[in-house]
């Protein structure tokens, strides 16, 4: 426990908040390039689970590309044995994955502490492992990477497959971290990925295959000194079948081990989906107690020539016409070759002459032999067997139902979105309608959840990247993006969206957005000189407040604008521009010239620079004299303006 806290405490991560948004707990796991927390996703405020990449991941460009659209991909599996990806993240060179947080122990545990276990018990384990698998080879992923450490057992049973796309992404990279990965999942790697790196759905099926033969023994079918050894094996050698670490097990479970783990791929099931239904039938012969079923071993056996032709082994038998020195007789698939009437290498014996009476004995025989034959053929390959009946568009108690009729039962396998199947209705049968079932056997109904319909998330004012990611788990694409300038939405973030927030739509459907340039740049005109009504029109027509000051200039007309500030480069949108306005040219003092001689009056207000104008008292008295002005003296009136004297 003291080791475990040090531990805890001295991870760099813990306590941490990756970006922005996962508070980093306790220590779950740790693998050979990843370890997984537990995590508070505070914006949703729900547990997750966090798979950490290992430090010197992040830097690699072509991993960081693959992560990315390989966690994508697997987080477009919605399907109740598949761990879900909720998010995906780069903190800083810090890969992470969000995952579904699943409270429980893995397969690698049960294996450690039951197996071996019984044929039902590592069959019920499978059937959901294969259930995933199917899920994701119908979308086009391949897991590559199938093993007891990424099955997932739920503290209520459930069992779920983890890290969908992860190998691939890493297998990307030429870096140490594949390495890692070969050294841990060596034991579980099909034969195609150790010789030339490819895989398909079937490399998943040998790794399936893998799993189960250690579920019913307890051991891996392949051992070595080094990892090399152990991919040598996969190549070279076939699986052995289960029974020979553990008497008892049936021929057929031993097929159905032996045909998921053909070195060829094309012998093996096409996919995880082939392979279930094998599964379902093998579990159907344990289910009836059958300790062996010749028609199931026969259907899941490889044929011994198929493996010598595909393999190119040639045992130098012959296996054409006869000529004249040997004749060939055939037991089944296999050929022995005879020399002269006896089997190659064998001892020469005396052939008595063939008598009428042992003819007729062993027409009586190969009569016998044919009708047992038959007999059985019709037991194992009619008898015991009906049609699926169509279930589909029924209810599930209805279709239950109606399968009891046919002496069938059901099983509820999984549930899936439909278009044309409403919600609570049977969409799918597994075996189909019209294909052959055992009689008492089980039907596995898959219940539809009606249209697959999301609702659009609230995105506006987010980060766009952020809302990027936010569309992944509701399987919601990035439309058209448009960038414009916003005054209320910082540079970077979402202003809308269409479809708007809460509309309900199909998965698939593309979000267009709408995504702020920042504040919009204004270039500043110059209106210097310019009348102060149109600067001022001007400039709050591009949405600037206009500050203004007057003061008197000689040069500037009045009301003209004699300066401005800022007068050139860019503002935004209420940002002030301030105008100095000419109030014309200072005002001058009026001289006193009452009582003054109206000639002597005119010439000094003319060259004050006034104009003047005369006007005689109604009692005047002819005395040219200055009786009154108007402004009056020591009055400020601008340069030229009228001053009117008033004679006696």
């Amino acid at each position: 426990m003291t080791d475990d806290v040090d531990t805890q405490v001295s991870d760099r991560l813990v306590g941490r908040v990756l970006d922005g948004r996962y508070r980093v707990g306790a220590r779950v796991a740790k693998g050979g390039m990843a370890t997984v927390y537990k995590a508070l996703d505070m914006r949703l405020d729900r547990v997750v689970a966090l798979k950490v990449m290992h430090d010197g991941l992040g830097d690699d460009a072509q991993f960081a590309r693959r992560f990315v659209a390989e966690a994508r991909a697997a987080a477009r599996l919605s399907h109740p044995n598949v761990v879900a990806v909720f998010d995906q993240g780069d903190d800083d060179g810090t890969l992470f994955l969000a995952m579904e947080y699943v409270p429980g122990r893995t397969l690698r545990d049960v294996i450690r502490e039951q197996a071996p276990l019984s044929p039902a018990r590592a069959l019920d384990l499978l059937a959901p492992i294969l259930s995933a698998l199917s899920a994701a080879h119908d979308a086009g992923i391949v897991h590559r990477d199938i093993k007891p450490e990424n099955v997932l057992i739920s503290d209520n049973g459930a069992v779920k497959v983890a890290d969908f796309g992860l190998a691939r992404a890493v297998s990307a990279t030429g870096n140490t971290a594949t390495q890692g990965l070969l050294m841990g999942t060596v034991s579980y790697l099909a034969p195609e990925l150790v010789t030339d790196g490819s895989a398909d759905a079937r490399s998943d099926v040998y790794s399936s295959g893998i799993v189960l033969y250690e579920m019913l023994t307890g051991n891996k079918p392949h051992s070595g000194d080094t990892p090399i050894q152990v991919a040598y094996a996969h190549v070279h050698a076939d699986v052995p079948p289960p029974s020979s670490e553990q008497p008892g097990i049936p021929p057929y479970v031993d097929a159905l081990v032996q045909r998921a783990t053909a070195r060829d791929r094309d012998l093996r099931p096409a996919d995880a989906r082939v392979l279930s239904r094998q599964v379902r039938r093998v579990r159907s012969a344990l289910e009836e107690g059958l300790p062996d079923d010749p028609e199931l071993t026969g259907d899941l056996t490889i044929p011994i020539q198929q493996i010598r032709q595909d393999s190119g082994y040639d045992d130098g038998y012959t296996r054409g016409a006869p000529d004249d020195d040997s004749h060939v007789l055939r037991h089944d698939t296999i050929v022995v070759p005879v020399e002269k009437g006896r089997p190659t290498g064998a001892p020469r014996v005396q052939v008595p002459p063939r008598r009428r009476g042992r003819g007729l004995l062993a027409l009586i025989l190969i009569l016998a032999a044919a009708i047992g034959v038959g007999t059985a053929a019709w037991y194992y390959g009619i008898h015991r067997y009906t049609e699926t009946p169509s279930l589909v568009k029924l209810d599930p108690a209805v279709a239950t139902a109606k399968a009891g009729e046919h002496g069938l039962r059901t099983s509820l396998a999984n549930q899936d979105f439909s278009e044309d199947v409403p919600k609570g209705q049977v969409m799918a049968t597994d075996p189909a309608a019209g294909e052959r079932i055992r009689k008492n056997g089980e039907i596995s109904l898959t219940v539809s959840k009606g249209p697959e319909r999301y609702r659009v998330p609230q995105l506006a004012g987010l980060e766009f990247d952020e809302a990027k990611r936010a569309l992944a788990p509701i399987k919601l694409i990035t439309g058209q993006v448009n960038e414009q300038y916003s005054e209320t939405v910082s540079s970077g973030r979402v202003i809308a969206i269409s479809p708007k927030f809460d509309t309900v739509v199909k998965p698939g459907t593309a979000v267009n957005f709408a995504v702020s340039k920042g504040r919009m740049p204004i270039a500043v005109p110059d209106t210097t000189g310019k009348s102060y009504r149109d600067a001022g029109k001007e400039l709050r027509k591009l949405g600037l407040v206009v500050g203004r000051t007057d003061q008197y200039d000689e040069k500037v007309a009045e009301g003209k604008v004699i300066s401005q500030t800022p007068n050139s480069g860019t503002l935004f949108a209420k940002d002030k521009v301030q105008l100095v306005v000419s109030k014309g040219p200072p005002l001058v003092e009026i001289p006193n010239v009452k009582g003054k001689r109206l000639a002597d009056a005119q010439r000094i207000l003319t060259g004050a620079g006034f104009t003047v104008k005369t006007e005689k008292a109604p009692y005047g008295l002819g005395l040219n004299i200055v009786a009154a002005q108007n402004p009056g003296a020591r009055k400020k009136v601008k340069p030229g303006s009228q001053v009117v004297i008033t004679v006696l």
